[in-house]
């Protein structure tokens, strides 16, 4: 008898979700299993994700090959692109795209949560194997990074830079590249985080040239005399971040430059000939780790097979996490679940020497450093 209550029950449960709209749909698919939520997401079809990542095509052939009848269309989009598409199309009262898979937090949280563009979802699967940090606002897949980067091969007894000023010397004019922040937020972010410890830049200033700094009068610290500094110094923004992993990390350059990109662009080393590398004994930091966010957009038109996606990409329970995080699962990328274990090939991140972003810190000044940047091109 109570089989058969708890069958009626769970039936009922499932026909109260097929049948209610809005938020009171929402929530009862929010409690479902992956199990559970499958009939439903079968019925929709197809889920659409914007993805920072272009391994979402990876995820795209497992999760397809793992729930077949379901089509994933994976959209490799940068946070910036992603934000403005959300922001637009839902003015416009276009509902099209399912769930973002992106950075840029301190925006994010302000355009798209605030906003009440985006919804939070967290799988009742593996809520017990995150950090409370990791659940809210939004629900947090992985930390990324922003991090100096240099050419083992050019450099072979370690990063050539270990004090982020020499960036700012006449040795390194015209040698040091980054994405344009304009078009990744990520970088703006990177250096909105530097500005916010100046005190920790003047005492990296002391070390590496033997004197205090003298800060403009226009500037807030020493971390903004940075970023003015670096770009006098002929910083090179470009398009993408493969561009920058070319310069850096191409075997047959002997003087190679460096350049602030993603770690974990290390993973295509031996297919693409780089030798990408992390700079991590940096004074005083090498960069930014930054959280990367799973979330379901407003009136996602496939809000069953969105969660199911979610669930999905969080891993199974083998310490690689299976193929729904194997492709996050490289040097340089760190699972907030707890299950899974980091690449051998990673600097443990306890010590990794880059600074964790927060968001709402970066939110309240990544504007005037915007205004800055602006300046100095």
């Amino acid at each position: 008898m109570k089989t058969k209550v708890g069958t009626w029950l769970r039936a009922s449960v499932l026909a109260t979700a097929i049948a209610l709209p809005g938020a009171a749909l929402a929530q009862d698919l929010d409690a479902l299993s992956a199990k559970e939520l499958l009939p439903l997401a079968m019925k929709e079809g197809s889920v659409t994700v914007f993805s920072l990542s272009s391994r979402i095509a990876r995820i795209e052939k497992a999760f397809e090959a793992a729930y077949p009848g379901i089509d994933l269309i994976g959209l490799d989009m940068s946070s910036v692109k992603q934000i403005a598409r959300v922001e637009a199309e839902q003015q416009a009262g276009v509902h099209a795209v399912d769930v973002l898979y992106i950075a840029d937090t301190p925006v994010v949280y302000k355009k798209l949560l605030d906003a009440k563009r985006i919804t939070n979802y967290v799988p009742p699967r593996v809520a017990g194997e995150l950090d409370d940090r990791y659940k809210a606002p939004l629900l947090v897949h992985r930390l990324s990074t922003k991090v100096l980067m240099y050419n083992e091969a050019a450099y072979p007894n370690g990063s050539p830079i270990t004090n982020l000023w020499q960036l700012t010397t006449p040795d390194w004019k015209g040698k040091v590249l980054m994405v344009d922040p304009a078009l990744r937020g990520e970088l703006l972010d990177l250096l909105t985080e530097i500005a916010l410890h100046p005190d920790e830049m003047a005492a990296a200033y002391k070390a590496q040239f033997g004197k205090d700094i003298e800060v403009d009068s226009d500037l807030q610290g020493a971390g903004e005399q940075f970023v003015r500094a670096l770009f006098q110094n002929d910083l090179i923004l470009v398009a993408n971040s493969d561009v920058v992993n070319k310069a850096v990390g191409d075997k047959t350059v002997k003087d190679a430059p460096v350049g602030f990109a993603t770690y974990s662009d290390r993973r295509d080393n031996e297919k693409e000939g780089w030798a990408l590398q992390v700079a991590n004994n940096v004074q005083p930091a090498n960069g930014i780790l930054f959280p990367t966010v799973l979330t379901i957009a407003d009136k996602a038109p496939h809000p069953a097979a969105a969660r199911l996606l979610i669930d999905f990409m969080f891993g199974d329970d083998s310490p690689t996490g299976g193929p729904g995080f194997e492709p996050f699962n490289v040097p340089g990328d760190y699972a907030t679940r707890k299950t899974i274990s980091d690449d051998p090939d990673s600097v443990p991140l306890e010590k990794l020497n880059a600074w964790s972003i927060d968001p709402a810190k970066v939110a309240a000044t990544r504007g005037r450093i915007a205004d800055l940047i602006i300046t100095l091109q």
